[in-house]
């Protein structure tokens, strides 16, 4: 499959982007996803407040850029992120652990800074190449 493929079924609606992201594009290299994202923080910590201070980087409507390997094998896929930016700026990697723990995970409980699931579909594996991605089914 093509970027421009899997950026369009994203965009075509088939798919439910999770609470607080109102539009995720991909682009891909040699094993790793980078995605773009236009988030809204309030709405991802909805009813929940924290008085960290580092938490304070997570309020309002941002630009986001998550940099991750990604892979799968064995009908298992994996990613691991590596970065994160919010309008061009980089999150320390403890900001980051600290709001996936309180406001991601408790939501998803497979999603976090390294994540492990499994594949739909009968895919067995997938691999990230420049501008797309191979798939194999079982």
């Amino acid at each position: 499959m093509t970027e421009e493929e899997i950026n369009d079924y994203i965009a075509s609606g088939h798919i439910t982007l999770p609470q607080g992201v109102k539009k995720v594009t991909l682009q891909g290299r040699s094993g790793v996803i980078t995605a773009f994202a236009k988030i809204d923080f309030d709405e991802i910590r909805a009813g929940q407040h924290s008085s960290n201070p580092l938490l304070s980087l997570f309020s309002g409507r941002h630009d986001v850029r998550v940099e991750a390997n990604a892979d799968a094998s064995d009908g298992q896929g994996h990613v691991h992120v590596h970065s994160v930016s919010i309008d061009n700026v980089d999150i320390p990697r403890m900001a980051l652990e600290f709001f996936v723990s309180k406001y991601i995970t408790p939501k998803y409980p497979n999603v976090g800074i390294d994540s492990q699931f499994n594949l739909r579909d009968k895919v067995d594996t997938a691999t990230v190449g420049y501008h797309k991605l191979t798939v194999t089914q079982r």
